[in-house]
């Protein structure tokens, strides 16, 4: 027989395997590539008994997969864990010229050599394991559960956390500087009114003593419109840049967001489903602590994804009440000019009548510039939050439903994974980090509300664009008659079209009214629970906020 049939010899005089059926699994682990620790565990071979076989061959002791088997972070914060998965071995700690090593294969030179190159050391001692514990050990130290990839560890999700959080920041720079741009264009088209009724007064009036008040109504009106447009134009350089919108489909925390292009311009991406992981998110109370977090700091990351994709959704809002505050006002001009055109006959003024109208026909180009993009992100905002509510929450993926789980399936039932024997300290861990993925969800579901009411405002700048547009036609239309076919289509078309707007404003609006009411937010006292881990929750102290303490504050 083999040195590898050798090894396990004890298994056969034990009765636990036949030397047929070793010999078996032998060729058979020598063709697929497999490791034969794998195929005897498969076998039904006890774990213990393996582990008694690798020690008596190799004269070493062995070690299982326990989570206090921590290795110093000085030591392997300059190892190669990719390097370590594939040779499958581990440092355990380095004491002056001897190192004591964890590793699979004890008779393997090629893996001695590496580790004394790695180590610089003249001593090593070894502890053997089982390549599923070691890779265990390895994956726990680098704070992965298991199979998942690096960037699973929870100072990766957190790195990633923190770039989400810098965009989100970002979108709300951006939508304080479209504030002030939509602050700038207040200023603008009160200027460009002044001007215009400057003019109009001195076209009906002509010259005279009083025409000096509309010199100086004109110059105001210039001094408004040129700093509106310096308050403008700062902002439409901001909002100009492209944004977009895409977030990816969270999967219970089985695949991971990962970060890439670190800097100015950071890239998110997320993996494949990691294989196993769906089984082991079923089996929380078969779960450690430590194993719990992982999964809950993955859940923090989707959720800090889908706040950040929604505050994009609501920046583009915002840049589309933007445009739609610049059409109004080019409507009103265009009215304007048409009807001085209309009213009064050809003559030089008729050229500051075609310029109003261009003005205006401008002021309309660039509010579409704005307001396309911002449609878009109100229509797929609403696609993504009703995909949102349809999604489990946090308490179905750690407590689902009884009538949901298979029959006698213990590690799926519904009761708090809390024991006597259990250590405070390890679960009020566990028990903070659920606490701040709770309070996570709950900051998504206060983002939900707040892009519905973007959304309702955006609806209402709609209506209000709308009646502007319907107002003009209805003017010309009142004061001109129908006397001339043309004008009077005209004027009936933006009338019709300005109605249109309004009604596609009401359907935006109500929705979001309804949903408003069925919040608390807005107008109820806030309390929160002071969590305190030693004691039970229905111990817990609570905190209340009215809006008389906020005034008072």
């Amino acid at each position: 027989m083999s040195a590898e049939g050798n090894r396990y010899g004890r298994l056969v005089r034990r009765g636990l395997l036949s030397a047929g059926r070793l010999q078996e699994l032998l060729q058979r682990a020598e063709k697929e590539g497999t490791s034969l620790e794998e195929l005897l565990l498969a076998a039904g071979v006890p774990k213990h008994e393996i582990l008694l076989c690798l020690a008596g061959s190799y004269h070493v002791p062995f070690i299982e997969f326990d989570e206090s088997v921590i290795v110093s972070r000085q030591i392997v914060r300059r190892m190669d864990w990719a390097r370590l998965k594939q040779e499958l071995w581990l440092p355990l700690s380095i004491s002056g010229d001897t190192a004591e090593v964890i590793l699979c294969r004890p008779d393997d030179p090629g893996v001695i050599a590496n580790i004394f190159q790695a180590l610089g050391v003249r001593a090593v001692t070894y502890r053997v394991a089982l390549p599923a514990d070691l890779l265990r050990i390895i994956e726990h130290n680098r704070d992965l559960n298991p199979g998942f990839p690096p960037e699973a560890g929870r100072t990766p999700l957190a790195r990633v956390r923190t770039f989400l959080a810098d965009r989100r920041s970002l979108y709300a720079c951006h939508r304080t500087a479209l504030a002030k741009g939509r602050t700038g264009l207040a200023f603008l088209r009160t200027g460009l009114s002044f001007m215009a009724m400057a003019l109009v007064l001195f076209r009906v009036f002509g010259t005279g003593y009083l025409a000096m008040i509309d010199g100086l109504l004109f110059i105001s009106g210039m001094l408004m419109a040129f700093d509106g447009i310096t308050w403008y134009l700062p902002a439409r350089r901001i909002g100009s840049r492209p944004v977009v919108c895409r977030a990816s489909e969270p999967a219970g925390g089985t695949s991971v967001l990962a970060v890439s292009n670190e800097g100015d311009a950071p890239l998110f991406s997320r993996s494949a489903p990691v294989p196993g992981a769906d089984t082991l998110r079923k089996g929380w109370n078969s779960l450690s602590p430590v194993m719990r977090r992982r999964f809950l700091a993955s859940d923090r990351t989707d959720l800090a994804e889908e706040r950040t994709v929604l505050a994009c959704f609501r920046t583009l809002m915002a840049r589309a009440r933007t445009g739609l505050s610049f059409t109004r006002t080019g409507f009103a001009f265009i009215g304007l000019g048409i009807a001085l055109f209309r009213q009064f006959p050809s003559s030089r003024w008729t050229i500051a009548d075609a310029v109003l109208i261009l003005i205006g026909v401008a002021m309309v180009a660039e509010g579409l510039f704005w307001y396309l993009p911002g449609r878009r992100a109100a229509a797929e905002s609403s696609r993504s939050m009703k995909g949102a509510a349809d999604r489990p929450n946090i308490w179905d993926n750690l407590f689902p439903p009884l009538f949901a789980q298979r029959e006698g399936d213990r590690d799926l039932r519904s009761f708090p994974p809390v024991k006597e024997f259990s250590s405070p300290g390890i679960w009020a861990t566990t028990g903070l980090a659920l606490e701040r993925t709770i309070l996570a969800e709950r900051r998504n579901v206060m983002a939900r509300l707040r892009t519905v009411m973007a959304r309702a405002r955006t609806g209402l700048a709609f209506i209000r664009t709308g009646m502007n547009i319907s107002a003009v036609g209805l003017g010309l239309l009142v004061y001109f008659g129908s006397a001339s076919a043309a004008w009077a289509v005209f004027d009936g078309v933006l009338i019709i079209s300005g109605a249109l707007i309004i009604a596609d404003g009401i359907i935006w609006y109500l929705p979001a009214e309804r949903t408003r009411q069925q919040f608390p937010y807005c107008f109820h006292e806030m309390e929160i629970a002071m969590p305190d881990y030693g004691v039970p929750n229905r111990s817990w102290g609570k905190a209340a906020f009215s809006h008389d303490d906020l005034e008072n504050d």
